[in-house]
C-alpha cells in the first residue's frame, strides 16, 4: 500500500484486505500495546451501550479477530461475525459464528439481526452512507446499532499530543511489531471520516433515531449508537 496516497474505489477495497491478511498475526497484540489496553474497555462500553435483552442475536461487522464477538458473548448476546479479510478470519480467537463478506452487502436477510457492533471500521469502507443504508436493511426494528471508531480531542492541547502519538509514535510501534506500511496508512486514514454532524445525519436517513455520539477517553475514540425506526416512527 503506498503511504503516501488514501486509496479509493476498488482500490481501496483490495488495499485494505491485503492490508489486514498481512497484520493479522499481531493484530491484538498491537492494539493493546498502542491503546495500553483501553480498546478492552471501549469494547466492553460499546456492547453494554447496545442495552439489548440476553440471547439477543448480534453481528460484528468487521469482526477481526474476534475481540467483539468474545465481548458479546460476555455480555450473554449471540455474537456472528463478518469480515473481508480472510486472514482476520484465519487468526479469530472465537467460538462465534464466522464468515467472510463485504460488510457493504451483508449475506443476512432484511431485519434478520437484534443488533450490530462495528470497531475501527468506518474510515476503512469505500461508502460509509451505503453502509448505513445496509445496517438499517438487516436490523429488526427497534434493533440497536454501536460504532466504535477512532477521532480527534476536541481539546486543542489534547489535540496536538494525540496528533503526536498518533502520527508518530503509532506507525513506529506498529511498525516495529508488525507490518510498517499498514501503520503508516491507518493513522492518516482518519481522513476519510466525515464530519460527526454528518454521520449522524445519515444514520438518521438511513432509518435509525435516538442517534447518540459520545467521546470516550477525552475524545481520542468515538461510540455512535442508534435505534433501528419502528414501522410506526
Amino acid at each position: 500500500m503506498n503511504s503516501e496516497q488514501l486509496p479509493e474505489g476498488d482500490e481501496k477495497v483490495q488495499a485494505v484486505r491485503s492490508m489486514f491478511d498481512t497484520i493479522a498475526p499481531r493484530y491484538d497484540l498491537v492494539n493493546r500495546v498502542m491503546t495500553f489496553r483501553m480498546d478492552v474497555g471501549w469494547r466492553r462500553r460499546t456492547v453494554r451501550d447496545l442495552g439489548l435483552p440476553n440471547g439477543s442475536l448480534v453481528a460484528d461487522l468487521a469482526c477481526g479477530t474476534g475481540d467483539f464477538c468474545r465481548e458479546l458473548s460476555a455480555q450473554g448476546l449471540r455474537p456472528v461475525g463478518f469480515d473481508l479479510s480472510y486472514g482476520m478470519l484465519a487468526a479469530a480467537r472465537t467460538d462465534a459464528p464466522l464468515a467472510e463478506a463485504d460488510i457493504l452487502q451483508l449475506p443476512v436477510p432484511d431485519r434478520a439481526l437484534d443488533g450490530i457492533t462495528c470497531g475501527f471500521a468506518l474510515r476503512n469502507l469505500v461508502e460509509l452512507n451505503g453502509f448505513f443504508v445496509e445496517l438499517g436493511r438487516v436490523v429488526r426494528p427497534g434493533g440497536r446499532i454501536a460504532l466504535l471508531d477512532v477521532s480527534i480531542p476536541p481539546n486543542p492541547v489534547l489535540r496536538f499530543g494525540h496528533s503526536i502519538y498518533f502520527g508518530r509514535v503509532v506507525p513506529m510501534v506498529g511498525g516495529l511489531l508488525s507490518d510498517p506500511a499498514a501503520y503508516r496508512y491507518l493513522p492518516k486514514s482518519v481522513a476519510y471520516l466525515p464530519e460527526p454532524e454528518v454521520m449522524l445525519a445519515q444514520l438518521r436517513d438511513a432509518g435509525f433515531t435516538d442517534v447518540r455520539r459520545d467521546l470516550l477517553t477525552t475524545g481520542i475514540s468515538q461510540l455512535i449508537t442508534a435505534t433501528r425506526r419502528t414501522d410506526d416512527e
